[in-house]
């Protein structure tokens, strides 16, 4: 099993890797700070790893994405599983006011992670098989005032993904999203972050890696956010604006 991971300094994507590492599978951590990926690079091959390479790259400049995806999967000798898992929340009440805000929160969590999508679509389709695993979020299902600008960055990811596992439903390759609830992260430091609501990147991980080989293009994290997010879609709008959620 050959891993790559895009934004691999995130929790969710550390915890992730150590479970591929833990089945001797060979990573390429990719991006941005070279001395944490490092740091990971060593952490994954005490846990197991084959071997672990890492790439510095700013993933939210995607114009070369298919160059560069090229060259990852060269670093490493191929590529069986891509996980996306980088992205940032912003600050809502400035994305509001200010559109230079607005449009970076835009930038990395829909435009750029499109890109690295397609170009990653595009290449398991070419050799016939593996697997795309991109983490959206809940926020996508509907637009809440509290978060609406990230929240449509999640959205329209969430309809390229599930659109390119509708592109696969015919061949051997496969797409999956993954739709965290409120993870305990560097991303939500600041929040109360208490309650049975909240999970912990180990417990995201696991369903990301079990769905990476079964199942089907949408999964939610944990599970009982499928049940929550499908009453929040479905209150009546003169309910809902009454809600502080």
């Amino acid at each position: 099993m050959r891993l790559i991971v895009l934004g691999a300094t995130s929790s969710i994507a550390a915890a992730t890797a150590r479970l591929y590492a833990a089945d001797g599978a060979t990573i390429l951590l990719v991006g941005r700070d070279g001395s944490r990926l490092e740091q990971s690079a060593a952490d994954l091959r005490i846990r197991g790893a084959e071997r672990v390479e890492i790439a510095v790259c700013d993933l939210a400049a995607s114009e070369d994405a298919e160059r560069q995806l090229q060259g990852f999967a060269d670093q490493i000798g191929g590529m069986d599983h891509l996980l996306l898992a980088y992205g940032i929340l912003g600050d809502q009440g400035q994305a509001e006011r200010n559109l230079v805000a607005a449009e970076e929160i835009l930038r990395v969590n829909f435009n750029s992670a499109a890109a690295w999508s397609l170009a990653t679509a595009n290449f398991l389709e070419r050799q016939g098989r593996g697997s795309l695993i991109v983490i959206g979020s809940v926020a996508g299902d509907r637009g809440r005032r509290a978060n609406f600008i990230y929240g449509a960055a999640k959205a329209g990811l969430a309809a390229l993904v599930e659109g390119i596992a509708h592109r696969f439903a015919d061949k051997g390759p496969r797409a999956v999203l993954i739709k965290p609830g409120p993870t305990v992260t560097p991303m939500t430091e600041g929040m109360t972050r208490t309650g049975a609501l909240w999970a912990k990147p180990e417990q995201v991980a696991s369903i990301i890696y079990k769905r990476g080989t079964r199942g089907g293009p949408v999964a939610y994290a944990p599970g009982f956010w499928r049940y929550i997010m499908l009453v929040i879609r479905n209150l009546p709008s003169v309910i809902f604006n009454r809600m502080e959620i």
